[in-house]
């Protein structure tokens, strides 16, 4: 069972995101978690129900479950909306390492980085030098999020090797795409639009409470 912690895990996280972004649930949704919980474990066929949402999604990233929690301490009221800039920020950086990595994985290149995951010293350092910057610019969810996957690569907490893949998967990845595509749509709207011209609403993925 303990190999089967991060299913059970991220099956509760993203439960919650999902659920807790719905207004009916306000009222009771510090009793998801728990509820999340036991339903992870019911089993189907002698596997948790986790086990077979792990099958779609597999291992997440470290880093993307760093992302659930703090959102879901977002829905629970214990953590502040991120702001704008910071929220930019976190996209930035992880749409530029999904344009690094699935690009080769897609097979649109030959050039593969995934093998550096093998062998990870440089992108540590730079991993090391990504996060010293968004301490500097006061981003912790930035810092928390690189920390945690450096860190649990160091413990191998995930039957991987690869750094890669405490850093970044294909959920994560797809996120920060779309998200970052809207914000660069709405920064263009913002530019473009009329004066008078009310402006849409904007994206809120990560600070709906």
């Amino acid at each position: 069972m303990m190999s089967l912690w991060q299913a059970h895990l991220s099956f509760i996280l993203l439960g919650f995101v999902l659920l807790g972004s719905l207004r009916l649930t306000a009222p009771w949704r510090p009793w998801l978690l728990p509820v999340l919980a036991l339903v992870s474990f019911v089993p189907i066929a002698e596997l948790p129900l986790a086990a077979y949402v792990r099958s779609f999604t597999d291992d997440l990233a470290i880093s993307t479950l760093v992302l659930l929690g703090w959102v879901g301490l977002q829905r629970l009221g214990v953590l502040a909306p991120l702001q704008h800039r910071q929220r930019a920020q976190v996209l930035l950086l992880f749409a530029l390492l999904t344009l690094s990595l699935y690009p080769a994985t897609l097979g649109l290149t030959y050039f593969d980085p995934y093998r550096w995951g093998f062998n990870p010293r440089p992108m540590i350092v730079l991993m090391g030098a990504a996060a010293l910057l968004m301490l500097w610019l006061r981003n912790a969810l930035g810092v928390w999020m690189l920390a945690a996957g450096t860190l649990a690569f160091a413990l191998r907490l995930k039957p991987s090797e690869n750094y890669w893949d405490y850093l970044i998967d294909p959920l994560l990845a797809g996120y920060c795409l779309v998200a970052g595509c809207g914000l660069l749509l709405m920064a263009g709207w913002n530019r473009l639009r009329p004066r008078g011209v009310p402006s849409p609403l904007k994206p809120t993925l990560t600070t709906q409470r």
